[in-house]
């Protein structure tokens, strides 16, 4: 089981997280105490479980100290979300993400050294309020969220190279990949030294708190 990721309770969000994940190529293990929630899950995922995950001997016979990964998202207790976090930290567990359903609950979560704690009504609030303040906004950076991704068209810089305008520089932005006018694949990590056209699409990484708008 090296390397497999294990959900821990497969509702609507885990089962989508662990659907994602088998996707994109990872081999995924699922549990749930809720023999329909197995059954569905079945055909999606690697394997799947039905155990009580508050019960550590369950765990281990599961196998679950084995998983580099594991997100626990058991719903609205805290106390079992909680109580089954503590119980794969103590299995040292390498990363181990948990759903919180408030505040509250994230700051208890963070108390546990848990290694990513997420709301999703908040990041999904959060996402969307951005992408009407911010024009082009595609995403937070996973590894920071003060740090998001921007997609933006080239008016006026049409006819300079990246080397010219000195974006780190003077705007604080870093071009990580360039869409040239009337094609439709990315180039990620652009030539310097490529002039840009008016139509051009370029996606940045930048810091959210810049307020300034980029007019490119």
């Amino acid at each position: 089981m090296q390397q497999e990721i294990a959900v821990i309770g497969l509702g609507k969000f885990g089962f989508y997280f662990a659907k994602t994940l088998v996707e994109l190529g990872h081999t995924v293990i699922g549990i749930d105490n809720s023999q329909l929630r197995v059954q569905k899950a079945r055909d999606t995922l690697n394997q799947v479980y039905k155990a009580d995950a508050t019960n550590p001997d369950a765990l281990a016979q599961i196998g679950l100290a084995e998983v580099s990964h594991v997100l626990i998202s058991v719903g609205d207790s805290i106390a079992a979300s909680t109580m089954i976090a503590m119980f794969a930290k103590e299995m040292d567990i390498p990363k181990v993400w948990v759903k919180a359903v408030n505040p509250d609950h994230q700051r208890l979560l963070q108390k546990l050294q848990v290694d990513e704690v997420i709301i999703p009504e908040q990041m999904a609030a959060i996402q969307l309020a951005s992408k009407v303040a911010i024009p082009g906004f595609l995403q937070y950076a996973a590894f920071d969220p003060e740090v998001s991704f921007q997609e933006l068209t080239v008016e006026k810089w049409a006819g300079k190279s990246l080397r010219e305008l000195d974006l780190p520089r003077k705007h604080k932005v870093q071009v990580i990949s360039l869409k040239k006018k009337d094609e439709d694949n990315y180039i990620y990590t652009p030539d310097p030294d490529y002039t840009f056209r008016e139509g051009d699409t370029i996606v940045v990484l930048r810091h959210t708190n810049i307020t300034s708008p980029i007019k490119p």
